[in-house]
């Protein structure tokens, strides 16, 4: 039992990222701004939308905005293997000389979600409504005229390109990573519908006014994680049916992370308007060979 104890944990560190890990970082705060009046690509109007963000850094430095991924949070990327690597004393983006601003996406952390009590009423969101969410928190809260750098990291980084095509002015540089500017498609769209259809079949669903959070979820979160982390590294977990058996059984998630999976990224279809970044392609290049050596 002791050694099932270890390979369990061992699986959620190493497959599935949590902010538990997460650096001390200089003048980290965390705080909760409510966007009033927000208005949704649908054209509903959230009198409110609280909006979670983290900032570390030098106040007066340049200014330099990290996207999370699905499921993941502002102070996810705080942790020792993405915050760790980038933000400490010498590291590429020091935060002894640049001010950081990490935001949580729409769906997920602090900001508003459908399972803060709406469920199903809540308005449907994709990714225009997060990068329109986040413009708002830096320009209207933060005060922000400018800034240096987006870089975003898989869901962050399909909403790092919409910046370019949102406001291509407001910052000097675009790092989309492990993204691309096409619509959602191939093997990737099928697996989605799947965890969409297991979820929207299930009657524990209730047509998205659920109680509790279904038990579909599990095999979603399962085959997602597997779906999207390859093989390499489960193979190394174990070389046994048995073992895999009890891992798919017992893997589990927060409720925040359940739902964002299930509504902010299923409900959003993926990509949601990203292919129009096409057409800035060339314009975003440009912007890429202008990095300089302290930020590559």
């Amino acid at each position: 039992m002791r050694g099932f104890l270890n390979l369990f944990i061992v699986i959620l560190m190493s497959v599935f990222p949590v902010s538990a890990f997460a650096q001390n970082f200089p003048n980290q705060k965390y705080e909760v701004w409510p966007a009033k009046d927000f208005r949704f690509h649908t054209g509903e109007v959230a009198p409110r939308l609280n909006i979670g963000y983290n900032t570390i850094g030098n106040p007066s430095g340049e200014v330099i905005v990290i996207l999370h991924g699905t499921t993941g949070t502002g102070a996810g990327m705080l942790s020792s293997a993405f915050g760790g690597e980038l933000f400490g004393p010498g590291q590429p983006l020091d935060a002894a000389k640049y001010f950081i601003v990490l935001p949580d996406s729409i769906g997920t952390g602090k900001s508003s979600k459908p399972s803060d009590g709406l469920k199903a009423q809540f308005p449907k969101y994709n990714y225009d409504d997060m990068v329109a969410a986040q413009y708002r928190l830096l320009t209207e809260k933060l005060n922000l005229k400018h800034l240096r750098m987006v870089l975003g990291n898989s869901m962050g980084g399909m909403q790092t390109w919409l910046w370019g095509v949102k406001y291509p002015n407001f910052m000097d540089i675009l790092v989309p990573m492990a993204s691309m500017p096409s619509e959602m498609s191939s093997r990737n769209w099928m697996m989605r519908r799947l965890i969409i259809d297991s979820i929207r079949n299930d009657p524990e669903w209730m047509g998205g006014n659920y109680v509790k959070q279904t038990r579909s979820l599990q095999f979603a979160s399962v085959l997602y994680a597997i779906g999207t982390n390859g093989g390499t590294r489960l193979s190394l977990l174990g070389q046994t049916r048995d073992c895999f058996v009890k891992l798919f059984w017992c893997v589990r998630f927060p409720p925040v992370r359940q739902h964002f999976l299930v509504r902010g990224f299923l409900l959003g279809e993926g990509a949601v308007g990203v292919v129009q970044v096409v057409h800035k392609i060339t314009r975003i290049g440009a912007v890429f060979n202008a990095v300089p050596n302290e930020l590559v």
